[in-house]
Formats: structure tokens, sequence, C-alpha cells
């Protein structure tokens, strides 16, 4: 590698895995949060870069409603969503400089990516015709873009193997029991216990 390019080198793996965010609208959306602070009802704050637009009964459903949206492209996949139940605060970021990095979208212990995702991919076409990117993976819920906050919020698997552990051990069955022989990559498998996944990494190197 000459002299006048490998600074380059160890920094151009992150162009394939991190993005910044840009700017988002901030209105979407706010016209239902209450502005009504001194309500006899239990609300929670709600945040918008920093800025506190009123709040809201069911934050819960909120978070649900706005993931769900965000996973649908209605809104932007860029939008970050932090629930903070001990200081009854959710708080919303659409501002542009935010490094956010994909993970794969897990639903009821399972990948969300199916092999006719990675069939279009390669094809570069879906079953239709159409053309099919990365882009697409993000738009239809496969895959999802979540920034260091965010990220302090979910549940991520290193690997699909810890998937699998997982849905074995909600089934009763252990599944290092036929473990016979010293694994020194038992460190990234999922532990005794069960876990509840939201997220899987795309590959272990990209944490």
């Amino acid at each position: 590698v000459s002299s006048r390019t490998w600074p380059l080198w160890p920094v151009y793996p992150l162009v394939l895995i991190l993005l910044l965010s840009s700017n988002s609208s901030r209105s979407g959306g706010l016209e239902s949060l209450e502005e009504n602070a001194h309500s006899q009802t239990p609300c929670t704050k709600v945040f918008v870069n920093g800025v506190w637009m009123g709040v809201h009964r069911d934050p819960a459903n909120l978070v649900k409603t706005i993931k769900k949206l965000r996973r649908k492209d209605d809104i932007s996949p860029e939008v970050s969503v932090v629930r903070d139940i001990r200081e009854k605060e959710l708080r919303l970021y659409t501002d542009a400089g935010r490094v956010c990095r994909p993970l794969f979208i897990v639903e009821n212990q399972q990948l969300v990516l199916q092999k006719k995702h990675i069939k279009w991919l390669n094809d570069r076409y879906n079953d239709e015709g159409e053309e099919y990117k990365w882009e697409h993976l993000v738009k239809g819920g496969v895959v999802e873009l979540l920034d260091a906050e965010e990220e302090e919020t979910v549940m991520i698997s290193m690997t699909p193997e810890d998937l699998e552990n997982s849905r074995l051990q909600q089934s009763g069955i252990d599944p290092t029991a036929n473990d016979g022989d010293f694994d020194p990559a038992a460190r990234l498998k999922a532990g005794i216990n069960s876990h509840t996944w939201t997220h899987c990494e795309i590959h272990p190197s990209m944490i």
C-alpha cells in the first residue's frame, strides 16, 4: 500500500456500515401531543431535538407507532426514538450529524431478513422486476438504522445462532446440552437465560 493511500483504508469500511443523519421534519405527528403538563393523569414528556414539545399519556404506544412508521418509510429511517421510563421522558431526534449504524430487525426471535431478500439484492431486482437495493431493506422494515442513544434501549444479538438458542430455551431445550468440547467462541453465544432480542448484528465485526 502506498504511503499516499494507507491512512484512508481503516476509515473506508466505516463508510459501508455507518452514516450521518440528515435533517428531518420536526412537525409530523405532533398534533396529537397534549400540552397540559399538569394533568392528574401520569404523562410522559416528549422532547424533539432537546426541545420540550408537550406530553403524552400513552408513551409505549407512541413509541410503537413511531417505529412502525419508520419501518414502513412513512417517516425518515434516520429518526431516533428513545423512551426513558425512569425519567418519564420520550426523546425524538431528527437532527443532522448523528452517527447511525444498520442492524437486522428481529421479530418473534427470528430475523425479518429472508432468503428472498438476499436473492433480490444479488439479482438487483425483486420478483416483480423492480430494482432492489440496500435502501429497500431499510424501507421494507428488514434493516433498521440506530444511533448510539437508541441503541442503548434495544436488545442486540451477536449472531443468528443466539436467536436460535433463545428459541430453544423458550421451548425448554438447553442448546448447550450436547456441547462436549470447549468452545473458545462461547463468549459470543447467548447465555443460559432466554433473551427477547429486538435486533441482530449484521456481522460481529461491525460493533
